[in-house]
């Protein structure tokens, strides 16, 4: 059975886990994965992205020669499964400084969009943070975006706003 309907055969995190764990540490296979969740199939991007992330949580290094891939493919309308997952994953790695700009910028509309939900929002103040440690030029312009939507959002956005602002005097 192809990794495609391996992915299309179930949607839940056992199935995931597993998939997960059938592709491991195999940069063949989780570059097969990478077409499929960076592919136009809506079903088939979706759920390989959870897959994607469950690779990316026990192989990091997996994730490196796509990163271009991933970034530029958040400008695209993806489903919001695909983004969720590709700005959860850009938290935690070290973005190439010729990606930090093109980062910044879908990060930032993500941030300011009146219609991402809060766990993208979230996600992407917390990439914003870290590419603020390398131009800190930026960090008003992150404490004016979270500071502008605190009186409105979520407890979670709120959380994580309150976080990132401490931090963000501190430098």
């Amino acid at each position: 059975m192809s990794l495609r309907e391996e992915i299309l055969k179930e949607h839940s995190k056992t199935h995931t886990v597993y998939l997960a764990n059938k592709i491991g540490p195999n940069q063949e296979g989780f570059d097969e994965l990478m077409e499929l969740f960076l592919g136009d199939e809506y079903r088939v991007t979706q759920r390989a992205a959870w897959v994607v992330s469950h690779c990316i949580d026990a192989h990091p290094w997996l994730i490196k020669k796509h990163l271009k891939s991933i970034i530029e493919n958040l400008q695209k309308p993806v489903h919001v499964a695909v983004k969720r997952n590709t700005v959860r994953i850009l938290q935690f790695m070290e973005i190439p400084e010729e990606l930090m700009g093109l980062t910044a910028e879908i990060c930032f509309n993500i941030l300011n969009s009146g219609k991402e939900p809060v766990a993208v929002k979230v996600f992407a103040m917390t990439v914003l943070f870290n590419i603020v440690q390398v131009y800190p030029e930026l960090s008003e312009e992150l404490e004016i975006s979270i500071e502008e939507q605190m009186p409105f959002c979520s407890a979670g956005f709120k959380s994580r706003g309150r976080k990132v602002l401490k931090a963000l005097s501190k430098i």
